[in-house]
Formats: C-alpha cells, sequence, structure tokens
C-alpha cells in the first residue's frame, strides 16, 4: 500500500507532494531535514493524504496534484484550512 502525501512549510511558501510505503516514518525524515528537496524549507504540516493500491496508481495521482489543477486543489484546502473550513 503507498501513500501519496502533500506537506505545507510552516515557515515558507512552499507545497511538497511526494509518496511512500511508510508515511510517519517520511514525515520525520522531511521535519529533520533528511529529504535534500525539503530542508530549507522544514517543518511540515501534513495537509493531505491517499492511499493507493500500487506504485503506479499513486505515480499517477502524485503527478496530478504537481499539476497546475492539482496545485490549485491543494491550494483551496491550505485556504479553506485558514479560514476554517472543513471539508
Amino acid at each position: 500500500m503507498f501513500t501519496v502525501y502533500t506537506l505545507n512549510s510552516l515557515n515558507h511558501k512552499f507545497i511538497y507532494v511526494g509518496m511512500t510505503e511508510n508515511l510517519n516514518d517520511r514525515l520525520v525524515r522531511h521535519n529533520k531535514g533528511y529529504v535534500s528537496s525539503t530542508k530549507l524549507f522544514a517543518p511540515f504540516e501534513l495537509i493531505y493524504t491517499e492511499k493507493c493500491e500500487s506504485g503506479q496508481q499513486a505515480r499517477e495521482r502524485e503527478k496530478f496534484l504537481k499539476s497546475t489543477s492539482g496545485k490549485r486543489f491543494l491550494k483551496s484546502l491550505i485556504e479553506n484550512k485558514a479560514h476554517g473550513i472543513v471539508r
């Protein structure tokens, strides 16, 4: 089982989308600065997760979330959270 996840930097305007088989370990690694692509933007909050049955399915969802439409969706989640709106 794979998880596609999205992180929002707490100190920078930066959204990261990734996939993993071990979400808890991956979050720790991001927040401790062990991931080179995100270490300058830590700490993070987890804003979105989606379970996928296969790595291929997870890659497709990750690719969508990194697209313009996917980023728009993720930014709306952040804005709604800031305004106390729960989806």
